[in-house]
């Protein structure tokens, strides 16, 4: 069976135009997975900025969720493993079929251990790679409680949104940090693949105790990392051929500036 891993489309990031654009491209995406039985994990942020409350869903990308719901009946439950924004979940997603994860999943492919999560930090204090101070501050359950009780769904969503370009520039500032943790990681855990996204940059490094992969960012690049054959890799999504297409290594000079 072939997986498919991508992160940071941030939809709603942008305007209409665009928006609409990307939640088509996916869409057609998602088609032809669940036409060919392709299992999809989510690494975070689909959105941007997605924020539940107990009384109000997002009205972001109701047809590209009304596709995943589809697919998850088809093809089982994808992974959604929620992304510094869209970490604020409370059922929704799960009704939709997503099997929802808010730190890591570990997971076996083809005799490959893998370890899949954001990218922006773990809890867990083992793992050594604690979040920014505002993502910590932002998954506070407290901080949610209080946030919520005082603003509706409404206003909560549009005050954080307001923050996303700010953070989505830091996140791609600083692409050796997950790189520099990963290999030590793969050191100190008995695992084959590292995958995450989060900083926006595609990229596979090669250890010698293993790989980490970063799908890098969708919105931009439209890349992410596929299995298939027994193999990673990472390709880019041609919706004009309904096709995948292999990432150019030349790009990353592009992604890196």
């Amino acid at each position: 069976m072939q997986h498919l891993f991508l992160s940071d489309v941030h939809l709603g990031a942008f305007s209409n135009d665009e928006n609409h654009r990307l939640e088509q491209e996916l869409i057609s995406l998602i088609r032809y997975c669940t036409e060919h039985n392709i299992r999809i994990h989510v690494l975070g942020d689909l959105f941007d900025y997605w924020m539940e409350f107990p009384d109000y869903t997002p009205p972001l990308g109701r047809e590209l969720l009304e596709q995943f719901q589809q697919y998850n009946k088809t093809c089982g439950n994808s992974t959604f493993i929620t992304g510094n924004h869209d970490c604020w979940t409370f059922g929704h997603l799960e009704k939709l079929g997503f099997s929802v994860e808010q730190e890591y999943l570990e997971m076996n492919i083809g005799g490959h251990s893998l370890f899949l999560f954001h990218g922006d930090g773990l809890a867990d204090k083992r793992f050594n790679f604690p979040r920014p101070l505002l993502n910590h501050i932002l998954r506070n359950k407290t901080l949610i409680i209080v946030y919520q009780t005082i603003f509706s769904g409404e206003t909560g969503n549009h005050l954080m949104k307001s923050f996303s370009e700010l953070t989505r520039n830091e996140d791609k500032q600083r692409p050796h940090r997950i790189s520099e943790w990963a290999k030590d990681m793969l050191k100190k855990q008995s695992y084959d693949y590292i995958i995450s996204g989060h900083d926006h940059v595609p990229r596979v490094e090669t250890f010698s105790n293993g790989s980490y992969i970063n799908t890098g960012a969708y919105f931009a690049y439209k890349t992410m990392a596929l299995y298939n054959n027994n193999r990673f890799e990472l390709v880019v999504w041609n919706s004009t051929d309904n096709a995948f297409q292999p990432f150019d290594e030349n790009s990353k000079n592009i992604a890196l500036q």
